[in-house]
């Protein structure tokens, strides 16, 4: 295990948790659609049950991504959580309203209403997935930092080597439309996979019959901007990295390089969107089929990984700077210590006992299609 191979194991790794993130959002899609698909309080009920057991993935996802990274890459963990902080903390206080709806809506003596809780759950239904697509699309448009190593050299007594470049921070970030546009395109790829999940988890044909209409508009909705966006960054520039000296430059067609290069993801990402479009072209054709979320969600979690990956293998730079081309960031500048890479390798030979007590624990959660009977007897949102 040398020391190249950890810095593309933990990058590999954090692409995998970013990618079931974006999977797991469907949560924040379904929330986005209580009042326009649940047309009666039954269904709103039954929507906000069916999230509501799965929440609590989504969150400690977020939270382990931000974790990862700041383990394996604490130079970005610094610079993008640090500088951009107004972007990170609309989206975290969104999170936070998400977990509080949920369970303060139906509480006796709750003076908002039930539905100022519910307007809430949309609320970070709709910011959620679009301020997470807009800070995921700047790995490829870059964002407005400046990291000064040499202040650790003057022996500053608190050193800091990465600072925004406005005062903005992050803000800016929404200004390009090119981050406008992958954010749309996550925010309805989360709708649709919302749809499809809620359609798999619960008995209820009215909601399923207008689901499987709805998708129509919500996967156009995603796929259109997604391959706008993508012919944009395969056609576009790139930031490459000269592996001998560290300098960064632009480089024609940067991506569409990486993804022929790297004919292994080129092959992942055509399997990921054909995965992607048979669960939701199935369920758009076939009355009966209601188990389209899990295809579109293995063909989410590839694509995603396949695209996070193309920004930081290679030679590329992961989080480059549009202020100063030189601060960008790639693997080999901003990673942890080879030994701490190293022991953080042994401790993740875990992780697959973690992934199977998820499972576990999630097929006993979805064992039973959630009726309105269930909901009315038992615990609910």
């Amino acid at each position: 295990m040398t020391y190249a191979f950890l810095q593309h194991y933990w990058c590999f790794v954090v692409a995998l948790l970013a990618a079931l993130l974006v999977f797991l959002m469907f949560v924040q899609g379904a929330n986005s659609l209580i009042f326009s698909w649940g047309r009666t309080e039954d269904e709103r009920r039954l929507i906000i049950n069916s999230t509501g057991r799965k929440w609590e993935f989504t969150f400690t996802t977020l939270v382990t991504f931000g974790g990862a990274f700041f383990a394996s890459y604490p130079l970005f963990y610094s610079t993008s959580f640090g500088g951009a902080y107004w972007l990170w903390m609309i989206i975290l206080f969104s999170f936070v309203l998400q977990a509080v709806s949920y369970e303060f809506q139906s509480k006796l003596g709750n003076l908002l209403g039930t539905n100022t809780f519910r307007r809430l759950l949309v609320l970070n239904g709709v910011l959620g997935p679009l301020l997470l697509g807009g800070a995921v699309a700047t790995f490829f448009t870059g964002s407005n930092f400046i990291v000064e190593r040499e202040n650790i050299i003057d022996g500053m007594a608190t050193p800091i080597i990465s600072r925004w470049a406005n005062a903005s921070h992050g803000l800016d970030a929404l200004l390009n439309p090119w981050n406008v546009v992958f954010g749309l395109a996550v925010a309805e790829l989360a709708r649709t996979l919302g749809i499809l999940y809620v359609m798999n988890n619960v008995a209820d044909e009215n909601l399923r019959s207008r689901g499987s209409v709805r998708i129509i508009g919500t996967s156009l909705g995603f796929v259109v901007p997604f391959l706008v966006f993508l012919g944009h960054v395969l056609l576009g520039e790139g930031y490459a990295v000269d592996p001998s000296t560290g300098v960064v430059s632009m480089e024609p067609y940067k991506y569409l390089h990486n993804l022929l290069e790297m004919w292994p993801l080129l092959v992942m990402l055509v399997i990921g969107v054909v995965f992607v479009l048979y669960g939701i072209v199935r369920t758009i054709v076939s009355p009966t089929y209601n188990h389209g979320i899990w295809p579109a969600g293995f063909g989410t979690v590839v694509t995603v990984t396949v695209l996070l990956l193309l920004t930081a293998w290679n030679n590329t730079a992961y989080y480059p700077s549009t202020a100063d081309l030189q601060s960008s960031l790639t693997m080999a500048n901003s990673s942890s210590s080879e030994f701490t890479l190293r022991t953080m390798f042994w401790v993740s030979l875990l992780v697959p006992f973690v992934v199977a007590y998820i499972a576990y624990a999630w097929a006993a959660i979805d064992r039973k299609e959630i009726t309105l009977d269930e909901i009315n007897h038992d615990h609910a949102y």
